[in-house]
């Protein structure tokens, strides 16, 4: 390798950054926030109130998103997330024996789809949010 390309290569690598990240959460608004909290908090999640606008629910100890008391309908309506799961089959199956879509009157669940890459059901949440609970294949 030419020593101008070895140092070009060096530079590169020294310009990355080192750092490990532990997580990525990402923020959600809610037509209604305390609608939006009680769902939920009946889903499972387990809420930390950050402020009389903002909590974070922990889907497990190192994954959680952010609710904001804030709607913005383009936003909102545009909002997904993917949650990937261990067993899509069973959670499809704890998820529909909650019965939310019975108990909130907009929240809708699609049963599992397979796809080439695996398998996903999907729910909208009380605001729009669109959830996909996925299973990659092996």
């Amino acid at each position: 390798m030419s020593e101008n390309l070895y140092l070009q290569s060096k530079q590169t690598q020294s310009s990355h950054m080192k750092h490990v990240a532990k997580s990525i959460r990402t923020f959600i608004g809610a037509k209604n926030f305390e609608e939006s909290r009680g769902f939920y908090k009946a889903l499972g999640f387990e809420e930390s109130v950050i402020g009389h606008n903002m909590s974070l629910f922990r889907v497990t100890p190192t994954l959680s998103f952010y609710l904001q008391k804030a709607y913005v309908k383009d936003w909102v309506d545009n909002t997904m997330l993917f949650l990937e799961v261990d067993d899509v089959d069973r959670y499809w199956k704890e998820l529909t024996a909650l019965r939310l879509h019975e108990k909130y009157a907009k929240v809708r669940l699609t049963p599992i789809r397979i796809e080439t890459w695996g398998k996903e059901c999907f729910m909208h949440d009380p605001s729009g949010i669109l959830w996909h609970f996925g299973q990659f294949n092996s």
